[in-house]
C-alpha cells in the first residue's frame, strides 16, 4: 500500500513539476519575444553590435568566432586588431583561410574558459555547444583566460563580442574573479537560456558586473552591452 502511494505520489508530483515547468516558460516566453522584436526593430545586429568607439589601435576579442562576420565587420569599420577565438577546428580554419591576407584578425582555435581543459561540444553549426548532449560531437581545447592574458601580455582590451551558448556564464564568472574583467572597455554578451538556474546566474553577473561596468543597452537573453564606469561619458 505504500508503494502505491509512493509511486502516485510520484506522478502527481511529476504532474507539478510539468505544470510549473509550462508555467514558467509561458512567463518568460512573451517577454523573450518582446526583446527578439525590440532587437530587430532597432536593427541590433548592424547598429548596436558594431557602435563603438573603435580605432586601428583598438584590441577586440570575438569570443565565438563561428564564420568570422562578425569580426570582419568590425575590422571593416575600424581597422583594429581582432582576435577570434573558435574551438571547433572546422569553423577555424575556415575563419583562418578568409583572413589568411590580414595580419590583423588572429584566429585562435580554442575556446576561452574558466580552466584549460579537452571537453566535448556538440556540434549544431552556430548553436554548438558545451551543454548539449548529443551523439555528433568533437573533442575541443579550452584555454583559461586569465593565462592567455597573462601570456600575452594583454594588458586591456577595447571589446569583448562574447556568443558561446551557455558557456558565457563560466566565462564572465572567471573574469569577474580573476580582477580581469577591469580589463576590458566594453562586454558584448548573449546570455543563453537552456542551461541550469540561467536567470539566476545572469542576475547575480550583472549584479557583480555593477561595480566596475554600466549597462548600456539590454535585449534580455538576445544581447547586452556593459561599458566600464571609467569610460562613460
Amino acid at each position: 500500500m505504500l508503494l502505491v502511494f509512493r509511486r502516485g505520489a510520484s506522478k502527481v508530483l511529476s504532474s507539478l513539476a510539468g505544470i510549473c515547468v509550462r508555467v514558467s516558460e509561458a512567463m518568460w516566453q512573451p517577454a523573450q519575444e518582446e526583446a527578439v522584436s525590440r532587437w530587430f526593430k532597432d536593427k541590433g545586429d548592424k547598429t548596436l553590435r558594431l557602435d563603438y568607439d573603435l580605432d586601428a589601435g583598438s584590441v577586440v576579442f570575438d569570443v565565438g568566432g563561428y564564420e568570422g562576420q562578425w569580426a570582419s565587420d568590425i575590422y571593416s569599420m575600424y581597422c583594429c586588431t581582432v582576435h577570434v577565438f573558435e574551438p571547433v577546428p572546422e569553423f577555424a580554419e575556415r575563419i583562418q583561410k578568409r583572413f589568411s591576407n590580414n595580419a590583423k584578425i588572429v584566429v585562435h582555435k580554442f575556446g576561452l574558459s574558466n580552466e584549460s581543459k579537452q571537453a566535448r561540444l556538440s556540434l549544431a553549426q552556430d548553436g554548438s555547444s558545451l551543454f548539449k548532449q548529443d551523439r555528433d560531437s568533437i573533442q575541443v581545447t579550452l584555454v583559461r583566460a586569465m593565462d592567455f592574458l597573462e601570456e600575452n601580455a594583454i594588458g586591456k582590451i577595447d571589446l569583448v563580442k562574447i556568443n558561446i551558448e551557455g558557456a558565457e556564464y563560466d566565462l564572465l564568472e572567471h573574469l569577474i574573479d580573476s580582477g580581469h574583467v577591469g580589463r576590458i572597455r566594453d562586454i558584448q554578451v548573449q546570455f543563453h537560456r537552456f542551461i541550469p538556474n540561467a536567470e539566476e546566474r545572469r542576475a547575480s553577473i550583472q549584479q557583480r558586473l555593477q561595480k566596475t561596468h554600466s549597462l548600456t543597452y539590454a535585449y534580455p537573453f538576445v544581447w547586452e552591452n556593459w561599458r566600464i564606469r571609467d569610460a562613460l561619458p
